[in-house]
């Protein structure tokens, strides 16, 4: 095997712990010795020991001489609950260690990889980099400016419509592209949506995959007309509402079901909202609504990335709703690029993701 398989292997153990570890970032350690595995692990959750510390540990003496490949620069500050990687790898007595991306957190970037080489041990970094990235791109964005990474993810069919005039949309995909969203949002901090999908359609917003995580709810309300009864006001996970209105009984009422908060003045852009989610530590973010709400993510410039899962169904009309609102753009020289694209079936219906080319 070469450096490649085993930083594969080593993106496949980081990936288990998708949606569990945030706002830490996903890591995994594969230990090798003569060509075989010694020991092999992934961080699990905030405050639990990192992937190197747990592959160390259980490679004891065995770690001398050792290869350690890591999908993300081991760290080396003290500003968190676990000692630094860079000082237990010192000691361990590994001799090599091959990394797949630098870590961009300023506490850290390059400063592991330096005192690695500084304490003589060999250090290769570049290791299928493209893809460690992709795997930690809402680490990245949070631990560098500060607010969540965004997906706009839309359910349409192929002429580019998510539901029927009267509203209808259930279902415009099927079970398997349903399937994959449950995953999407089991792997996100918090799912956004707006109150016409809250009055449409009643959702939950939960994760209904075995072992998967809930994700923080967040309702655009501008009116505060969200019922008592919601379905998203339930306890599964934390809420929080976003509106203008100041009526002190009816805010009263949802603060006491457990509901946070979040009141703007005059109008809402988006990227003020992102910013409050960020201060709240939420490093990713799936977008779920109508029409106008992609837009104004669209618009307002907080989407990152987009997820449009394409049925093979026509509905035609005028009158059907689209799957992006508000005005059309002036030229087509101005219209939404998307780089990187990625596309796949999800079973009988089509999965197109990409990057917002800013």
């Amino acid at each position: 095997m070469t450096d490649t398989d085993y930083m594969r292997r080593t993106l496949r153990l980081a990936k288990r712990a998708a949606g569990r570890t945030s706002p830490n970032p996903m890591v995994g350690a594969v230990i090798v010795k003569t060509g075989r595995i010694i020991a092999e692990d992934f961080h699990r959750a905030p405050g639990t020991p990192h992937a190197e510390a747990l592959v160390l540990a259980e490679a004891g003496p065995r770690a001398r001489g050792a290869v350690l490949y890591v999908n993300l620069e081991p760290c080396c500050h003290t500003n968190k609950r676990t000692p630094p990687c860079t000082k237990a790898i010192i000691a361990s007595g590994v001799k090599k260690v091959v990394i797949a991306t630098e870590d961009l957190n300023p506490q850290v970037s390059g400063r592991g990889v330096t005192e690695l080489r500084n304490a003589g041990i060999e250090v290769v970094t570049g290791v299928l980099e493209a893809d460690a990235r992709r795997l930690n791109e809402a680490y990245f964005k949070f631990i560098t400016r500060g607010i969540p990474f965004v997906t706009l993810k839309v359910a349409m069919t192929l002429d580019g419509k998510i539901a029927m005039p009267s509203g209808e949309s259930k279902w415009i995909t099927g079970e398997r592209a349903r399937m994959l969203v449950h995953r999407m949002r089991s792997s996100v901090d918090a799912v956004v949506t707006a109150i016409g999908t809250v009055l449409a359609d009643d959702p939950e917003l939960t994760a209904r995959v075995r072992g998967g995580r809930n994700p923080m709810r967040v309702v655009i309300d501008p009116r505060l007309e969200i019922p008592s009864e919601a379905r998203i006001l339930n306890a599964a996970s934390e809420t929080v509402i976003v509106t203008g209105v100041r009526r002190a009984k009816r805010l009263d009422e949802l603060s006491g079901k457990g509901v946070k908060l979040l009141l703007y003045d005059k109008t809402l852009n988006l990227q003020w909202l992102m910013e409050r989610l960020g201060r709240m530590d939420v490093t990713s973010v799936m977008i779920e609504g109508g029409s106008s709400l992609a837009y104004h993510a669209l618009e307002d410039g907080v989407v990152d990335k987009v997820a449009f899962f394409i049925a093979p169904k026509i509905i035609g009309g005028r009158d059907s709703y689209p799957a992006v609102g508000g005005r059309a753009c002036a030229s087509l020289a101005e219209a939404y690029r998307l780089r990187d694209i990625r596309v796949r079936r999800a079973g009988g219906d089509i999965l197109v993701e990409g990057y917002v080319d800013r």
